[in-house]
């Protein structure tokens, strides 16, 4: 019998783009969408890795686990984090889960075993705040002030790459430590994004002021980050990862 734990990774790269998709088509903010994926992906999804089911407490959302029961959660972790009625996300969940469709009953279930979890299993570290896209949003904007090189920058750049980020459960741990992975994003974004005529802005001196990060500490995060990122343009266009 297939354990949880393969299951889940198995289904992982699914279910997180699913939490894209649903975010996509709900025009949620960025402070929501990345909330959504901290609560599903970072700590509701670890938590049922580790899930042993005590006979008296059994509850058919989580076993057996189905991928439409998951994609439910994944509505749920959206549901807690905005004023969405509990009827237009049936209404949602009807529309876009495919193999199952679940009464609004089935919705608060999910939502109590959802933030039963939360609760019991990850020591009540349910705060939103302490998340990527806020302190990203904060250093970009200071940035913009000190560098014009600023003004070709974007939020909706830097989070295209915090979005491939969550591809692989490797680079999703960068998410435990959203300061540095902020930092590191916006460095990764300037490579990128800012033509070589003007990059010449002492991106990581100003970091390492502004944040007191070491420059090296900062600068092997970025080249992870921007191998993931490119890897896969690399190889369609014929090239090895270089080093």
């Amino acid at each position: 019998m297939e354990s949880p734990g393969s299951f889940l990774r198995q289904l992982r790269r699914q279910l997180l783009a699913f939490v894209l998709s649903s975010s996509r088509r709900l025009n949620l903010s960025p402070i929501v969408k990345y909330t959504a994926l901290t609560f599903f992906a970072d700590r509701f999804l670890p938590s049922l890795e580790r899930y042993k089911l005590d006979s008296r407490a059994r509850n058919w959302l989580l076993q057996p686990l189905t991928e439409s029961n998951l994609q439910l959660f994944v509505l749920v972790s959206i549901h807690d984090t905005r004023p969405l009625s509990v009827k237009s996300l049936k209404t949602f969940a009807d529309d876009i889960i495919q193999d199952q469709h679940f009464t609004t009953r089935d919705i608060v279930d999910a939502e109590l075993v959802f933030m039963k979890r939360l609760f019991q299993v990850l020591r009540f570290d349910i705060g939103a705040m302490n998340i990527t896209v806020i302190f990203l949003e904060e250093l970009l904007s200071q940035f913009k002030e000190v560098a014009k090189a600023g003004d070709i920058m974007s939020i909706s750049s830097c989070m295209d790459i915090m979005d491939l980020l969550y591809e692989t459960e490797e680079m999703s741990k960068l998410y435990k430590y959203p300061h540095s992975l902020a930092v590191s994003v916006l460095v990764a974004s300037y490579v990128m994004g800012v033509p070589a005529q003007r990059s010449e802005f002492p991106l990581l001196p100003w970091v390492k002021l502004t944040t007191s990060y070491k420059e090296e500490d900062i600068a092997e995060i970025v080249r992870s980050i921007l191998e993931h990122v490119l890897e896969p343009t690399m190889k369609a266009r014929g090239f090895e990862k270089a080093g």
